[in-house]
């Protein structure tokens, strides 16, 4: 079974587009000032260009449970000793070492509602991130030190 997380528009997504679209409406509608109206319409603009591109959560394809990403990278010399943690004991992954480099990627979707998390380790070879591990699913609990 194969995890496939794609991404989704979450409720507050939809809350901030539309309402900078009733907020345009109105700022048209009222009898003031061109500037006000100018002001209205670029508020339309930007909630509808949003309305399009705004997805800030993921959803797994085969459940539609809907998950929160986090994504931490490491330097290559780790890629060993995160692939054994993750596969292992996923609190022991030492947050210290992210950050200083590009290359390993490790991503956590996560499910407070759910809980339920699942991470996976990517290797960077040119100009896409391939998947350098399986899938591993755990509870919120083993992965609280690396979702705060």
């Amino acid at each position: 079974m194969k995890k496939t997380f794609v991404k989704v528009r979450s409720i507050k997504d939809i809350v901030v587009f539309v309402s900078l679209i009733i907020v345009g409406i109105i700022l048209v509608v009222l009898p003031v000032d061109a500037g006000v109206s100018i002001a209205g319409f670029f508020c339309i603009l930007v909630g509808a260009l949003l309305a399009f591109l705004m997805k800030s959560e993921y959803m797994e394809r085969e459940t539609g449970e809907k998950y929160h990403k986090k994504e931490y990278y490491f330097q290559p010399e780790l890629h060993t000793t995160l692939s054994t943690a993750i596969a292992t004991n996923p609190n022991s992954v030492n947050l210290a070492e992210e950050g200083k480099g590009k290359t390993v990627r490790l991503d956590i979707y996560f499910s407070k509602k759910a809980n339920k998390s699942y991470m996976q380790l990517f290797r960077y070879v040119p100009h896409i991130y391939e998947p350098s591990t399986k899938v591993y699913e755990y509870n919120i609990a083993e992965v609280a030190n690396l979702i705060k």
